[in-house]
């Protein structure tokens, strides 16, 4: 009887043991799965500073290897990494499979440096990137203004002011060709602006307009307005032109979203938002409807905004956080506004606009970093970059725990060799653009000399010193292309291939490197490196799919990554684009 009653009490243990594993098996089924493909997870230990890959990195005989080929996402996080083989064990009767044939993924792209409703709106504008002449800009204007009924505005954007810097164009030909519509053309990076008679008329600017602190009104021969404002005398135009309805902004930020999602990002850092485009990154987030993720840096140029913030503390949803403020320290290189120790090289008696004089609100950033909200300030030349250090440290020493915020210099474009070290020290990140070194090396060597470029785009001489580095594009000034950008990164060299060495070719960076800085780094830099940033169980499912493997190629062939193209982006497990023919 004993006996019959044992072997009873088994069958009944083993069968709840059964029991139980099958309900596992079943709550084990991945809503999607992800085979066959080339996966390069970033869940090894960061590169030397030197870029040497680390001892646990699926590189060796300087070949890169993927370290897997398969994901399994539930929900919006991942549940498996690793062969196709294993993954199967995570197909369900519901779960559906995608098949890679090949593509590689990387950990999803971040673009950290963006001003995304102009990608939107630009959709709506004249497009003046890559023209060489002030001729071939007008010609487009004109056309687009026959389509446009008189008396209206017409917006462009994209010529290049810092190519343009020692010819400037005039109002001269842009009247003559457009007479009947106010014209405002909009420079590559926003630090200058161009226009016709008519569209000064309307802002009425004279040549007894006051110029504002940090600016500069253009002028000819007889001290009139020649049609060129530059740094903070932009906003003397700009301001005249009617502002995009609440809708329209609302739509231009989705626009661009969309479009982010479609080149392969799975997060923006929005480098700026004011009140209404806040509103609107808002009002998309309660709807439902942000693509990909935003981290917004609330733009210091709106007090009202941030001292509201301040009062209500940092956001930190997973698809809009908002922990970060954005502020303006000096102009920019091209159009001689940034902060120089010594004078332009190719304008003498001149160092650039900074601190005060620019309009940096040394009381609210402050305000803003002892609230906690990381700064995300603006500094381009060396004195520049040297005066954003020195008040980062300041406010660290009034309050030590604003070191923790990973407080941020956007472009760090010209650094003192002295300084390089003082990122490190204070934690602060470098935030660069790989495609601005391949743009500017057409003048920055005029702007700067033979010695001082050297601290220029420096990104080595930045990981040698121990700083973080994350890289963007700070579109729309440049595409956000992310195949430019690993290539710029990595060669130094332009779409064109040229310098075919590099420009100063010491300070490139790795493969690993460049993609890390899209990526992993990009996510610590947010506040999301336990979140996103690798390919890992437990993270976010943000993750890019191409068809060019951006390490082996990178290593061997660089130029070729400029033909590559994404093929799916994944946000917390939503496929937000994909190529159709592929999956």
């Amino acid at each position: 009887m004993r006996s019959l009653v044992r072997v009873s009490s088994l069958l009944i243990i083993c069968g709840l043991l059964l029991s139980g594993c099958s309900h596992d098996a079943r709550n084990e089924s991945a809503d999607l799965l992800l085979t066959g493909g080339k996966v390069y997870t970033f869940n090894w230990d960061d590169p030397a500073a030197d870029g040497a890959p680390a001892k646990n990195a699926p590189y060796s005989s300087a070949v890169w290897k993927p370290d897997a080929e398969a994901i399994a996402v539930r929900g919006s996080r991942i549940i498996f990494v690793g062969s196709s083989r294993d993954a199967e064990k995570y197909r369900g009767p519901q779960t559906r499979v995608i098949d890679l044939q090949g593509a590689t993924v990387v950990p999803g792209l971040v673009d950290s440096h963006t001003h995304v409703a102009g990608l939107g709106e630009k959709q709506s504008r004249v497009d003046l990137t890559d023209v060489q002449t002030e001729e071939e800009a007008v010609a487009r204007v004109a056309a687009f203004a026959a389509k446009v009924p008189k008396g209206e505005w017409i917006v462009g954007r994209g010529w290049d002011e810092g190519a343009w810097a020692n010819r400037y164009p005039t109002m001269k030909l842009l009247s003559e060709r457009v007479p009947d519509h106010p014209v405002l053309l909009v420079s590559l990076h926003s630090f200058a602006v161009w226009g016709n008679k008519l569209a000064f008329e309307r802002a009425k600017i004279t040549r007894d307009t006051e110029v504002p602190a940090g600016g500069n009104i253009v002028k000819d021969q007889k001290s009139e307005p020649a049609g060129v404002l530059l740094n903070r005398a932009t906003a003397l135009l700009t301001s005249a032109v009617p502002a995009p309805t609440d809708e329209q902004l609302k739509a231009y930020a989705l626009a661009g979203l969309n479009a982010m999602a479609r080149d392969g990002y799975v997060a923006i850092h929005e480098a700026g938002a004011d009140s209404r485009l806040m509103r609107a990154f808002e009002s998309l987030a309660a709807e439902g409807k942000l693509p990909v993720r935003v981290y917004a840096m609330l733009s210091a140029r709106d007090a009202e905004l941030c001292r509201a913030w301040l009062k209500k503390g940092v956001r930190l949803d997973e698809t809009l956080a908002v922990r970060s403020v954005k502020a303006y320290y000096d102009g920019a290189l091209g159009s001689r506004g940034a902060r120089l120790f010594a004078d332009y090289s190719d304008k003498p008696g001149h160092r650039g606009v900074s601190g005060d004089q620019y309009g940096f609100d040394r009381q609210l950033v402050t305000e803003m970093m002892k609230g906690g909200f990381q700064a995300a300030i603006h500094a381009i030349g060396d004195a520049g970059n040297r005066e954003t250090l020195e008040f980062i440290e300041s406010v660290i020493a009034q309050k030590p725990e604003v070191k923790n915020n990973r407080n941020r210099i956007e472009h760090a474009q010209v650094v003192h060799p002295d300084d390089f070290k003082r990122f490190a020290q204070s934690e602060v990140i470098a935030s660069m653009e790989p495609p601005h070194c391949a743009e500017d090396k057409a003048w920055a060597e005029d702007r700067l000399g033979p010695e001082r470029v050297k601290g220029a785009y420096a990104w080595r001489a930045l990981r040698r010193n121990g700083a973080r580095l994350i890289f963007n594009s700070d579109l729309i000034g440049s595409d956000h292309n992310i195949f430019y950008g690993l290539h710029a990164a990595i060669t130094r060299r332009d779409k064109q291939l040229q310098p075919p060495d590099g420009w100063y070719p010491e300070q490139r960076m790795t493969p690993e490197e460049s993609v890390r800085a899209y990526t992993t780094w990009a996510a610590y830099a947010a506040f999301w490196e336990k979140e996103t940033g690798v390919i890992a169980p437990g993270r976010w499912a943000d993750i890019t799919v191409m068809d060019i493997d951006p390490l082996s190629v990178g290593a061997t062939d660089p130029g070729k990554l400029l033909k590559g193209n994404i093929r799916m982006t994944m946000v917390g497990g939503k496929i937000a684009y994909s190529i159709k023919q592929s999956f």
